[in-house]
């Protein structure tokens, strides 16, 4: 596939600046944490940052797995430190979150996956911020729902597992999760009562039928709440971008979206998983 070069004028974004941003750097920063804001190379740490949001990345910053769209290192990983938890909730305490997003690195090489470190770092967060909406973003733990029942008791509020892109590139785009497992995990989210949500990247040369019938597949496992974003190739080893996607086709991909009937549809170039994500828990009620 032929790299395109030269970025569209709709994907220039600020540089990071400003009181808020200044702030949770220097907190994420004192606290040791990994966010997949840096780790993701997002395009809008600047404005998520500088509102006070940031989405947190657990259980190391090394994943075991490899996917071809993904900055994050992957690799031989240390193990979980016993103090995260801990420095996560002060982390959400300090910034004074009123929503904040958890994810992490895919950890395949440890016994449970890192299924009870999860459930203790909602259950630490929620503890020093009773007020504060807990959303997860969580790996596929391998479609094991003993492990994925482990995170859920922990009560998130909002549950999301991504799907990442159509079925026929899932093989070339993913490293070792699969398009049905990933479905599989989120009806199993859903059936159990929490609001499911998902996301995935366009660009990577999917067809717009290919996007639709990826929404469907969403809507048919119970999934509430998708985002819909430009892939933007992070490094020169990472997959190219095949097609800079317009913002009108976007807009299309929303009313889709919208017709098949999720509660919350965020769906524009620059957005990603944790996206204007409070939002996203109001309007999914």
């Amino acid at each position: 596939m032929k790299q395109i070069e030269r970025k569209p004028s709709w994907l220039k974004i600020k540089l990071p600046t400003g009181e808020g941003y200044t702030r949770v750097s220097r907190v994420v920063k004192e606290h040791g944490l990994h966010t997949i804001c840096s780790s993701g190379m997002c395009p809008n740490i600047g404005e998520c940052w500088g509102n006070g949001t940031a989405t947190f990345m657990i259980l190391g910053d090394i994943c075991s797995r490899a996917c071809r769209f993904c900055a994050t290192a992957s690799g031989k990983a240390l193990p979980p430190s016993d103090a995260e938890s801990t420095k996560v909730a002060e982390s959400v305490k300090l910034m004074k979150l009123r929503h904040c997003v958890i994810t992490s690195v895919t950890r395949d090489d440890l016994p449970d996956e890192g299924a009870q470190h999860w459930h203790d770092t909602i259950t630490e967060v929620r503890s020093q911020n009773p007020s504060t909406k807990v959303e997860v973003l969580i790996p596929d733990f391998n479609g094991n729902t003993h492990l994925l029942d482990i995170v859920l008791k922990a009560d998130p509020d909002i549950v999301a597992h991504n799907l990442e892109t159509v079925e026929r590139l899932t093989p070339s785009v993913r490293s070792r999760a699969t398009y049905q497992k990933s479905l599989s995990v989120i009806a199993h989210i859903a059936k159990n009562g929490y609001l499911a949500k998902s996301g995935i990247m366009v660009g990577l040369g999917e067809t717009p039928e290919e996007v639709e019938l990826a929404l469907s597949d969403l809507a048919s496992a119970g999934c509430k709440a998708v985002t819909i974003g430009q892939y933007l190739q992070p490094r020169g080893n990472n997959l190219p971008v095949v097609e800079y996607v317009t913002p009108e086709t976007f807009d299309k991909y929303k009313a889709k979206a919208v017709e098949l009937g999720f509660r919350f549809v965020e769906s524009g170039p620059l957005v990603r998983s944790s996206y204007h994500a409070e939002e996203s828990a109001k309007q999914s009620k």
